[in-house]
């Protein structure tokens, strides 16, 4: 049994220091010390009875000497909740293989900005700036959540910036109408043509795409529901269901009548096509805005791989569009930029910024207009030219009787 400075006990495990702190402490299951020190006698009983109950029923200890991998061990298991799984995977690659083997092992009271500059530092050579933003964003998410839950006093990342640029929006590929016209006479004969016609007709993710099922499309309202997606996980080699990317997400898109006739003619082939015996499996996954568990039964799906019959995985949709371009002389361009592409010429052909957002599935309107949405050289001239009819002609001996008024008030007289 601990005491206090006048000699009454304060009960196993606590003790009061000469600095008037109590110090309390237990030994884990895995033989570790935890330990804490707090300004008054509950305090510190309370941390001791959570520390036990969390230690005996498999929790992640919160206390101040857990190191920086034991704290975004316990963000990711506790805490973050509401994000997409990728969002969730590209913090764990990060922390995994750029922030772990420099700060992993520190105290997470001991890291300092210098500790996190050196982290974007090292990765300067071997990463390009959109991968170093994400490590950045990592860090400063983790140390933030600890700020908030009073693990630590100050965030270690105010001050701290990466150098390498990111590639500019401007960078982003779309493609131009005539781009677009040569791409779509080149994947006309491709087994995939429907679905990256599909994209370019309604901006759907690809992730989007390759989860929509049957259930999803109205044929009598002629519209299409955003409400799950499909993504093949590489590290467990499964599919994985879940939901759309945010709350924002879940749409709801009328669809033209080039997108209604290209599902008219997939769903017209579903009973003939081949389908693999693993479209029997029913997948499950937690809608975002309600916290219910989904279920997906993958035969329903709408796009299927033609020579396997399960569906195409992400990855599989950019090699062949690589090939495509390289045998039709395009410019190589990934899945993602037939979403860029749809919005361009939503713009160009003068649909509202608003609007748009909501096809896309945006939350915010900056991000549809800095990210998705280019002014191309033919909108330019477009745009002057718009401007140039609304404006009164005046020729320059006109304008130049105006001025000569302007000058001599009684001329007029």
């Amino acid at each position: 049994m601990g005491k206090n400075l006048k000699g009454k006990e304060c009960g196993k495990g606590i003790c009061q220091r000469k600095d008037g702190q109590y110090y309390a402490r237990f030994v884990n299951r895995s033989g570790k010390r935890q330990d804490g020190y707090f300004a008054t006698l509950p305090e510190a009983r309370n941390w001791l009875e959570d520390a036990r109950y969390q230690d005996k029923h498999g929790k992640v200890l919160t206390s101040p000497d857990m190191t920086v991998t034991e704290w975004f061990q316990f963000w990711q298991a506790e805490l973050l909740q509401g994000l997409s799984p990728n969002t969730k995977r590209n913090y764990r690659d990060r922390f995994e293989l750029n922030i772990k083997p420099i700060i992993g092992d520190m105290r997470l009271v001991d890291v300092k900005p210098m500790h996190c500059k050196i982290v974007l530092n090292r990765m300067e050579a071997k990463y390009a700036g959109s991968t170093i933003r994400q490590a950045y964003i990592a860090m400063g998410s983790m140390f933030k959540s600890a700020k908030m839950n009073q693990m630590i006093d100050s965030h270690p990342m105010d001050g701290v910036r990466y150098t390498k640029p990111v590639r500019a929006v401007d960078d982003i590929h779309y493609l131009t109408v005539e781009e677009q016209e040569k791409f779509l006479d080149a994947a006309r004969s491709s087994h995939n043509f429907y679905q990256y016609a599909l994209i370019l007709e309604t901006g759907l993710r690809t992730g989007e795409m390759i989860g929509l099922t049957w259930d999803a499309i109205d044929w009598e309202k002629r519209t299409l529901t955003v409400n799950k997606t499909l993504e093949f996980r590489h590290n467990q080699k499964d599919w994985r269901a879940g939901p759309p990317k945010t709350v924002s997400s879940y749409r709801t898109i009328p669809l033209t009548t080039r997108a209604y006739d290209i599902l008219k003619a997939v769903y017209a082939t579903r009973d003939f096509r081949k389908q693999s015996p693993m479209l029997s499996q029913t997948l499950t996954y937690i809608d975002r805005r309600t916290g219910k568990e989904m279920t997906f039964f993958l035969g329903d799906l709408v796009f299927l791989n033609y020579r396997t019959g399960e569906p195409s995985k992400n990855s599989s949709y950019d090699t062949h569009l690589y090939k495509l371009c390289d045998e039709n002389g395009i410019e190589r361009f990934c899945m993602h930029a037939l979403r860029h592409t749809y919005a361009t010429r939503a713009i160009e052909r003068g649909m509202p910024p608003k609007t748009l957002q909501k096809l896309l599935g945006h939350a915010s309107i900056k991000t549809t207009m800095d990210r998705y949405v280019h002014v191309t050289d033919e909108s330019l001239v477009a745009g002057v030219r718009q401007f140039e009819q609304g404006q009164q002609t005046i020729t320059p001996s006109e304008q130049g009787e105006r001025n000569g008024n302007s000058k001599n008030p009684d001329s007029a007289a």
